[in-house]
């Protein structure tokens, strides 16, 4: 054997003893890693206390990281919360109904695709028509979720959250009126009681705009039902102009604080 064969073989015997010694080293350390992952999860499975310890470190060191590269804490969830829809899945005469009041309301169609199809499904049940829902919410509040009348009425239909608050206990308290949804389901529930108790139309509206015991409604009735007429006509698929819409006021016709009357009115409707 030459001395050239010599070294390529002790070299090759070299690099063999290396190969080895590498998958060893790597094998063992796979099996430590695996036996330390084992242990970890038995340890954490026993003592819960330490998991949601872990957990709740682990969550507020990535919202720190979150807040130090963007600013703020993401919040993928925030979607769900968003009372909107696609104006595109609506059915037909809802999605005219939503475009129509889009653009005479100058509100996003999205918001209002979402208050369209409430107004629809609640009419359906309450075999209330939908488009009076959304008439009553366009005359009192202009589709604002968090307008608020010199009487106290609030949210989209103008509901008098004090004299209302048991009608929002099942929605989790009075705060609920500013939810859009829940604020119409309640509104549509007082529209109910105040037609049953009027056993009309325009007079369960009279009861409804505070104006029960009064002669004059400041014309409320007549303004809800011909905004009423024109989105059943956008509904049926007629050409409407989008006239600008009217600001009158809300629950206190007559005059600018309630009086004994109308208090007693709104408190027992």
């Amino acid at each position: 054997m030459t001395a050239t064969e010599k070294f390529t073989r002790g070299l090759r015997v070299f690099v063999s003893d290396i190969a080895q010694g590498f998958f060893e080293i790597t094998h063992n350390g796979f099996a430590l890693l695996g036996l330390a992952v084992m242990f970890a999860t038995i340890t954490l499975a026993a003592r819960p206390e330490l998991r949601d310890a872990g957990e709740t470190q682990l969550i507020s060191w990535l919202q720190d990281r979150q807040i130090a590269i963007n600013g703020f804490v993401s919040n993928p969830d925030a979607v769900e919360r968003a009372t909107a829809a696609d104006p595109k899945s609506l059915p037909k005469q809802q999605a005219a109904v939503t475009y129509w009041l889009s653009r005479k309301y100058s509100i996003a169609p999205e918001p209002l695709s979402a208050l369209v199809a409430e107004a629809y499904e609640t009419g359906a049940k309450t075999k209330l028509d939908p488009t009076l829902i959304l008439a009553i919410m366009a005359v009192e509040s202009g589709f604002n979720p968090f307008a608020q009348s010199n009487v106290g009425a609030q949210g989209l239909m103008q509901v008098m959250t004090k004299v209302h608050s048991e009608k929002y206990e099942n929605f989790g308290g009075k705060f609920a009126a500013f939810d859009p949804l829940t604020n119409l389901r309640v509104g549509v529930k007082v529209l109910q009681e105040c037609i049953t108790r009027a056993g009309s139309l325009e007079g369960g509206l009279k009861f409804y705009v505070g104006a029960a015991k009064m002669e004059d409604d400041n014309g409320y009735a007549a303004k809800v039902m011909a905004e009423h007429s024109r989105l059943q006509q956008v509904a049926a698929g007629r050409s409407v102009p989008t006239l600008s819409p009217q600001t009158i006021p809300v629950k206190a016709p007559a005059t600018e604080k309630p009086t004994t009357e109308t208090v007693a009115s709104l408190a027992s409707s």
